[in-house]
C-alpha cells in the first residue's frame, strides 16, 4: 500500500482546501509580522516565538529565515513588505562590520535597522559581558547563497547587484581546488575558523544562486556547473548523501538530511533520476503525517514538510502535495507562525560547530519563521531557486 494513504485520516483540512488556507494564512501572518515593526525601513523578523528564556534565540534574526521570508512574500504579493526585508539584507550584504562586502553573518538583531545591520548578541550578566554565538556571527555558504536568492527575487538592478557581491564572495572565500563549495566560515576575529567540510544543500543553494545570475552575467557558470556537478556527485543508491566530512573529500555516510533528497529537486534541469531521492526520504524520513530531519523518525520536522510538498510538486506528485498542505495547515500557532515541530525536541545527527563534542543541534516546539515562509512556497508552488511558479 502507498505509504501515504493513511495520512489522509490525519488531514486537518480537505486537500481541495488546504492549498488556498495555508497560503492565505501564511501570507498574513508573514505581513503582519512585518508591519508590527516600527516604521516603514529596513526591518528583519525575528526567527523564534516563545524564546525570551534563551539568549542565543530570543532576538535573533537569522538570515536563511529571512531570506526565505523575502521570497514567500514576494510570491504572496506583499512587495512592500518583502522590500522592507530587502533592504536589510542589502545593507548588510554591503556593510559588514569587519569591512568586507558580501560576508553576511548567519543571524542578525530582529527589529528595525538603522545603518548596519548588527550581528546578534546578549549582554552576559554573570560573565558581565557582551555575548555573541560563534555560529551566528558565522557565515555559511548556504546562508549567502539564499540571500543572494531573496534579493535577485525582488528584481531590481540594486537587488541584483547586491546578490551579484554575495555570489563572487563565495566564489573568492568558498570555491574548493577538489570541487564545490565548502561550508563558509564559523566565529568571527580572531576566533575565526574556515569549515573544510561540504555540504551536498549548501552546494544546491550555490548553484542556483549562480544559475540564476549566469543568465545576464556568464562569468557565474563556471561556479554554477561547479556547485551542481558536486551535488551530482552525492548522488548514489537512489539517494543523496549529506556530503563530506571535514577534510572535504572523503564522504559523510553518517546521517542523512531530508533537504538534501528535496532541494536538488528543485534546481532547474534536475535530472529525471533524481526523483528517486523522493522514495528515499518516504522510507528513511517519513513518519505519520510528514517527514523528519534525520532517518531517526523521532518526529515531524514541519520545514522539511512543507519542502516535501513543493518537491512533490516539483515532481508532479501533486496529491501528495495537497496531503501534507493539509497536514501544515493545522500547525499554525496562535502568534501565526507554524510550529518547527512535533514533539518539544528534534534531533538532526548535526553539530552546532566545529567545538561541538556530540550531534547538538536541535529543533524544539517554538513557533518558527522558516516553516511558515516554506509553507506558503508550497501553497503558491513558487520555486525559490527560479523565482517561478512551478509549470
Amino acid at each position: 500500500m502507498h505509504r501515504w494513504v493513511g495520512v489522509v485520516m490525519f488531514c486537518l483540512v480537505w486537500p481541495g482546501t488546504a492549498l488556498a488556507e495555508v497560503g492565505e494564512k501564511g501570507c498574513a501572518a508573514l505581513a503582519a509580522r512585518v508591519d508590527a515593526i516600527p516604521g516603514r525601513g529596513p526591518a528583519l523578523l525575528p526567527s523564534y516565538d516563545n524564546a525570551d528564556t534563551e539568549p542565543a534565540l530570543a532576538g535573533a534574526a537569522f538570515t536563511y529565515d529571512n531570506a526565505l521570508a523575502i521570497i514567500a512574500l514576494q510570491s504572496c504579493g506583499k512587495r512592500p513588505q518583502a522590500l522592507r526585508l530587502g533592504e536589510a539584507l542589502l545593507t548588510a550584504t554591503t556593510m559588514d562590520r569587519a569591512g568586507a562586502q558580501g560576508r553576511l553573518r548567519n543571524a542578525y538583531r530582529a527589529g528595525p535597522q538603522s545603518g548596519t545591520p548588527q550581528p546578534h548578541g546578549w549582554w552576559d550578566a554573570t560573565a558581565g559581558r557582551w555575548a555573541e554565538d560563534p555560529m551566528q556571527v558565522g557565515t555559511a555558504t548556504g546562508n549567502v547563497a539564499w540571500a543572494g536568492l531573496a534579493l535577485l527575487t525582488l528584481a531590481e538592478p540594486r537587488f541584483t547587484q547586491g546578490a551579484t557581491v554575495l555570489a563572487r564572495w563565495l566564489v573568492d572565500h568558498t570555491a574548493s581546488s577538489t570541487g564545490g563549495f565548502t561550508g563558509g566560515i564559523h566565529g568571527d576575529g580572531a576566533d575565526t575558523l574556515t569549515l573544510g567540510w561540504k555540504s551536498t544543500e549548501h552546494n544546491v543553494d550555490a548553484a542556483a544562486l549562480f544559475h540564476w545570475l549566469a543568465r545576464s552575467r556568464p562569468q557565474f557558470a563556471k561556479p554554477a556547473q561547479q556547485a551542481q556537478a558536486f551535488v551530482a556527485r552525492q548522488f548514489e543508491n537512489g539517494h543523496f548523501l549529506t556530503g563530506t566530512l571535514p577534510d572535504g573529500v572523503s564522504p559523510n555516510r553518517a546521517t542523512s538530511g531530508l533537504d538534501a533528497q528535496l532541494w536538488p529537486l528543485l534546481l532547474d534541469g534536475a535530472p529525471e533520476a533524481w526523483h528517486q531521492s523522493l522514495s528515499y526520504a518516504e522510507r528513511a524520513h517519513g513518519t505519520k503525517g510528514g517527514f523528519d530531519f534525520n532517518d531517526d523518525r523521532d518526529g515531524i520536522w514541519w520545514e522539511g514538510t512543507a519542502q516535501a510538498a513543493l518537491a512533490y510538486a516539483a515532481a508532479g506528485r501533486r496529491a501528495d502535495a495537497d496531503r501534507l498542505l493539509g497536514m501544515l495547515a493545522g500547525q499554525f500557532s496562535p502568534g501565526g507562525y507554524l510550529w518547527a515541530t512535533s514533539t518539544p525536541k528534534l534531533t538532526t545527527g548535526l553539530a552546532l560547530g566545529p567545538d561541538s563534542k556530540t550531534d547538538d543541534f536541535h529543533y524544539f516546539r517554538r513557533p518558527h519563521l522558516a516553516p511558515t515562509a516554506w509553507a506558503v512556497l508550497a501553497a503558491k508552488r513558487w520555486n525559490p531557486f527560479t523565482g517561478k511558479v512551478l509549470p
